[in-house]
């Protein structure tokens, strides 16, 4: 069978819930539908560059950055940044994509982007990557801004690349004159705290993951939470606050992975203690090891993948025995293995609303440096929970009355609301 590519499969994807909103529409406004379509399925711009970077020992070498922006009728391009070696155009034109539908979903006034850099963090001294982010920033100044495109830290980044990030454009906005009164601080969120970043980020898109667990087990009628058992495929920030809250809601968190391989302990696991103890060995433990596929495999009421994209294939589809999954990755279930969980009756709660939390906290934290007014950490989770719980609320009603998947139900209403936006602003 034919592997697609992430951007193939965010097509496909779209084409699919395409066919059934389109007879939403009056048919004099179907072919402007149908240009609308075909205009989302691919970013308004991607761009490419090779950044040049001095490296410790005096040498120099290239590395191979972009910036792909998908939509923004809704609002500004908004999207995280990842330092990673299987950083690809596809993979940033895909992801932006799936941006716009998240945003879409919660509701945030934002379109999608997404950008990387091809590399290996890890092999480059703090210097080299200090030079490497502020040539990145450099790169996307002309083309970002407050109400232009919103960067974040996606995998392999985090708050520290920000600050330099957001440093480097500042500068770039003071040597140009293009400041124009705007905040740069207000251009990248994710910061540290100092740096005007917002409470509650770190932990927020794994916790917005266990809202939407919650309002998931009200609906499947899971009442005694012990008895729910959770395998998480990824062990990074996402994984770890989705378990570790997981954890203290009273379920049970049963397997957990790496990308070194995965642990199960069926009477659970605690995921502070294991982090704890991969800090200090550099591997995970408290469970019988097995690999990141057994984890996939394993008898769970819910499965998390948590790291990577198309890692639940049409050949793992049929071995998953979970009665849900929680998509907390972007993409890791491909279109064809989506057709054969459905058959198998199995409830799959899609990334652009399971992992909303982080782009909806990003947006908190967009709207404090606006305004230079910062909310306590109870005040961002408390804006936080309704968001989510509304989202979920509305799609599963979705799903309900159009008889359609939660992935099919929560693409209809994220498509219809952008399209909508196309339509009424005549850009179609």
């Amino acid at each position: 069978m034919k592997t697609h590519s992430a951007h193939e499969n965010a097509v496909i994807q779209l084409e699919q819930v395409a066919k059934i909103l389109r007879n939403e529409y009056a048919d004099e406004v179907q072919s402007r539908f149908d240009t609308a379509i075909d205009k989302l399925k691919t970013p308004d711009r991607v761009f490419e560059e090779s950044l040049t970077i001095q490296m410790d020992d005096g040498s120099s070498r290239e590395f191979t950055a972009f910036r792909s922006q998908h939509d923004n009728a809704r609002g500004p391009y908004k999207g995280g940044i990842r330092f990673h070696e299987n950083v690809s155009r596809d993979e940033v034109m895909a992801l932006s994509t799936w941006m716009t539908w998240k945003c879409a979903v919660t509701g945030i006034p934002y379109g999608g982007g997404k950008g990387g850099v091809i590399v290996n963090p890890r092999i480059l001294s703090a210097g080299e990557l200090q030079r490497l982010s502020r040539a990145y920033a450099r790169f996307l100044a002309p083309y970002i801004g407050p109400w232009v495109d919103v960067p974040a830290p996606d995998v392999n980044t985090n708050g520290q690349i920000m600050a330099w990030m957001v440093d480097e454009y500042e500068q770039f906005q003071l040597e140009t004159n293009k400041s124009q009164g705007e905040n740069p601080v207000a251009t990248f969120t994710g910061k540290p705290l100092e740096l005007g970043g917002s409470q509650g980020r770190e932990e927020a898109t794994g916790l917005g993951g266990i809202y939407v667990l919650e309002k998931l087990a009200e609906k499947m009628k899971w009442s005694d939470k012990k008895k729910v058992s959770i395998a998480i495929q990824g062990f990074g920030n996402v994984g770890y606050w989705f378990a570790k809250h997981a954890f203290d809601r009273g379920y049970t968190v049963v397997a957990l992975s790496d990308s070194k391989g995965a642990i199960y302990n069926p009477e659970g696991l605690d995921p502070e203690k294991v982090l704890a103890t991969k800090q200090k060995t550099g591997t995970l433990s408290g469970g019988k090891a097995i690999t990141n596929e057994e984890l996939l495999a394993l008898d769970v009421t819910v499965l998390v993948p948590a790291a990577l994209e198309n890692v639940i294939t049409a050949e793992i589809a049929p071995k998953i025995k979970a009665a849900a999954i929680i998509e907390m990755a972007n993409g890791p279930t491909t279109p064809e293995a989506d057709a054969l969980l459905e058959k198998k009756g199995i409830v799959l709660i899609p990334d652009v609303l399971a992992n909303a939390g982080g782009v909806t906290t990003s947006y908190f934290e967009w709207v404090q440096n606006l305004h230079g007014y910062y909310w306590s950490h109870a005040e961002v989770l408390a804006k936080l929970q309704p968001l989510m719980d509304r989202a979920f609320i509305e799609i599963w009603k979705v799903k309900e009355t159009s008889k359609q998947s939660m992935r099919m139900a929560t693409y209809m209403k994220a498509v219809k609301s952008v399209v909508d936006l196309m339509l009424l602003r005549g850009r179609v």
